[in-house]
């Protein structure tokens, strides 16, 4: 296993910002060369693992492939993540359906344009919230918008405004405003509302299916900030995330008829969303080198845990024999966490990585792997709170690039099998969203994970934070009084 650590800050080269790297004393370390004028830097990069014939993976922090942004130009470590989706698109012949929590990419808009002018059927559901195109937005409506919103629309203006005059001019919008693309287009666009409802919990999916025979799915929605990184943030180089590709006309079909429940089928049978569509347990599909097992959320709270999604999350991690590493946005389940805690207690290894954002709240589970309980605001624990009684500490967060995030859901146990998908392991996601998650029984698709997740550790920060110690003591003094 190759490990080696990102320094910061980036590092220009010819206009272009390229990564600066430490050595981590191992073969394949990236070494930037400075280009000969108008040449793209040239970068030494990790020697590619090999990869499934069915079932393929990519990270947009990858450190064995490099790419040309598109957007802000820049090159960088990684693989390109909207490529990846626009050549899926390309390929297409008959259908493409997409499923996806938000998109604002103008490539993957454009390509779902051209497929669509060609005479392949195109259909896309999305999130209401993500519905309307960011062009339409008053004056007032983006004075009304959070922190995170008007900072979303920010980086939208400098993507759209192409000369740069401070402006988003009509043929700007047109080219660069993703569902102005789609909608000018005439695409079938439908989101979560289309049930009758004000919406499921989330529509989070992340789901492409094509032809009814290939499916791209994983952690990453089709946005910038997602794939790429913040045009506010230089640093940025896109939350961590990856996608597979999985030819498999079993697994496609498994997908579509998701879709289908969601699309709808006129009045003979409604969109369904959320807890509106029927309880679908876990389904498998043997590929020639692997077993895949999916299941989609949510699961009604009538039904047993261990029926639902994250239930089938448990199931997977009670198969480790030697060691589960996990590299999570969320990771909220009390149940999940008791059951980590059996298998450590049997002598698996386990180790942690959580998006900092969420790592160290009082309801994270990571603060129970680490033995500590941070009482609330009203100094009242987690409901059914339950720290370990034998602490670990290889729990922590990652150091990633200014502005971008550990958005991936996955974990690898025994270096075979991999865990992944939208679903992140909490209450909401489980009970609540539109969601997908694969086990996926293959030991060279789990050695691409596990290269990532080696990546992320080797310059993780591991145990509590400052501010969070700083917070237990306050807490603490707080709810003795």
């Amino acid at each position: 296993m190759h490990h080696s650590r990102f320094s910061r800050p980036a590092v220009r080269l010819g206009g272009l910002v390229a990564l600066g790297l430490l050595v981590g004393g191992l073969v394949g370390l990236a070494i930037w060369r400075r280009p000969a004028q108008s040449q793209t830097p040239t970068v030494s990069l990790l020697s590619p693992l090999p990869q499934d014939p069915q079932v393929q993976v990519y990270f947009n922090h990858s450190q064995s492939a490099a790419y040309s942004e598109p957007y802000r130009q820049q090159y960088r470590l990684g693989d390109d993540l909207e490529q990846i989706a626009v050549a899926a698109i390309d390929s297409a012949q008959s259908s493409v359906d997409l499923a996806v929590h938000e998109l604002n990419l103008p490539k993957i808009a454009l390509a779902l344009k051209a497929k669509q002018q060609a005479g392949v059927k195109v259909r896309l559901i999305v999130e209401n919230s993500y519905r309307l195109p960011l062009s339409e937005l008053t004056p007032r409506q983006v004075q009304q918008l959070d922190a995170r919103g008007r900072k979303k629309y920010q980086d939208f203006v400098q993507v759209v405004d192409q000369n740069q005059n401070g402006q988003m001019e009509a043929s700007e919008i047109a080219a660069r405003d993703a569902m102005v693309i789609l909608q000018s287009a005439q695409i079938p666009i439908r989101d979560d509302t289309a049930d009758g409802s004000k919406g499921s919990g989330l529509m989070h999916h992340k789901v492409l299916v094509i032809d009814g025979k290939t499916v791209i799915t994983g952690s990453a929605n089709f946005t910038w900030s997602d794939i790429h990184g913040d045009f506010s943030t230089l640093e940025s180089q896109g939350n961590a995330n990856h996608l597979l590709k999985i030819e498999s006309p079993a697994l496609a079909q498994i997908y579509q008829q998701e879709f289908e429940l969601m699309w709808g089928q006129g009045q003979r049978q409604p969109p369904q969303f959320g807890l509106k569509k029927s309880y679908r347990p876990a389904r498998m599909v043997k590929l020639a080198n692997s077993q895949i097992a999916v299941q989609f959320s949510p699961t009604s709270t009538k039904l047993p845990w261990a029926e639902s999604v994250n239930g089938l999350i448990g199931r997977s991690l009670a198969q480790a024999k030697q060691q589960i590493d996990l590299a999570l946005f969320v990771f909220s389940d009390q149940q999940l966490s008791n059951l980590l805690e059996t298998e450590h207690r049997q002598n698996v290894q386990i180790r942690a990585l959580i998006e900092p954002s969420f790592a160290f709240r009082d309801y994270s589970e990571g603060l129970d792997m680490l033995g500590v309980t941070l009482p609330n605001a009203k100094c009242r624990p987690e409901a059914e709170n339950h720290p370990w009684q034998q602490p670990i500490s290889s729990v922590g967060i990652p150091q990633l690039p200014q502005g971008d995030l550990l958005h991936h859901k996955f974990a690898v146990i025994d270096q075979k099998i991999v865990i992944t998908g939208s679903q992140n392991w909490s209450e909401a996601a489980n009970r609540t969203n539109d969601e997908n998650l694969l086990v996926i029984q293959n030991p060279t698709v789990a050695a691409h994970f596990e290269r990532e997740f080696e990546r992320l550790y080797g310059s993780a920060r591991l145990g509590l934070s400052p501010a969070t110690q700083e917070k237990l003591a306050q807490q603490q003094k707080i709810c003795r009084k």
